[in-house]
């Protein structure tokens, strides 16, 4: 099977290791890897924004970008359900382009559901001796409809161990310009995330989206907090 790659502009700019592991990962599973240079942003932050007149321009590309008739792999549940739930909404005046929105929407699919869902691989025999506590993002429970699918991959990975974490439904307080705009919001999110996170005596905060990692990883780096953020390309790469 052959796949396009989209990198999330976080994991572009500040975790490109993330994207060369989930490249590592999916050789493994079998699956070619083609990747376009060209590939830009989804369009995501200034929709939320309100620029939709500018998201419209990156969509554009976006389809241009990924023009093939197979499946789209995206480390981030946060991309792979704006695309799906909104790119039509800035065609909907364009009927030439409701074509290819339909093509992209039935393509585009999130890292963890690929795997789990489209390839049926629960186990890639990796191996990761820690406790490790799972953040589930609002984009994907709610935007994306991710649940277990991280869960899944992360039983089935040697030596480690899982523990839930407490109101593992709530915001850590991210939300993209959220965390800009509404600075003690955000600050008191995710510092009851983290709390959390600590109360099971997990070692790292595993979660499927880089953006939520580096919310969280910022304060608890400023707090010298004794726990770590991982993608779960991080964790499942290590075979």
């Amino acid at each position: 099977m052959t796949v396009d790659l989209f990198i999330p502009c976080f994991i572009d700019q500040l975790y490109p290791n993330t994207g060369w592991n989930v490249v590592k990962i999916l050789e493994k599973a079998g699956v070619d890897v083609h990747y376009n240079p060209n590939q830009t942003c989804c369009g995501q932050p200034t929709y939320n924004s309100g620029y939709w007149n500018h998201s419209r321009k990156i969509a554009e590309k976006f389809l241009n970008d990924f023009p093939h008739d197979r499946p789209i792999v995206v480390p981030s549940a946060s991309c792979a359900g704006y695309v799906r739930n909104h790119y039509s909404k800035l065609f909907h005046d364009a009927p030439d382009k409701n074509k290819e929105v339909k093509r992209l929407n039935q393509n585009i699919i999130e890292f963890t559901d690929f795997l789990v869902n489209k390839l049926g691989i629960e186990d890639l025999g990796a191996s990761f001796a820690h406790k490790v506590t799972c953040h589930d993002a609002c984009s994907a429970l709610r935007e994306y409809g991710l649940k277990d699918e991280a869960r899944k991959l992360l039983a089935n990975v040697q030596g480690l161990e899982l523990k839930e974490l407490p109101d593992n439904t709530t915001c850590c307080g991210f939300g993209g310009t959220f965390m800009v705009k509404f600075v003690p919001v955000s600050t008191a999110m995710v510092e009851q995330k983290v709390e959390n996170a600590l109360s099971t005596g997990a070692e790292f905060i595993v979660s499927t989206e880089a953006s939520c990692l580096m919310n969280i990883e910022s304060y608890i780096k400023k707090n010298e907090l004794p726990i770590k953020t991982l993608h779960i390309a991080d964790v499942l790469a290590n075979f």
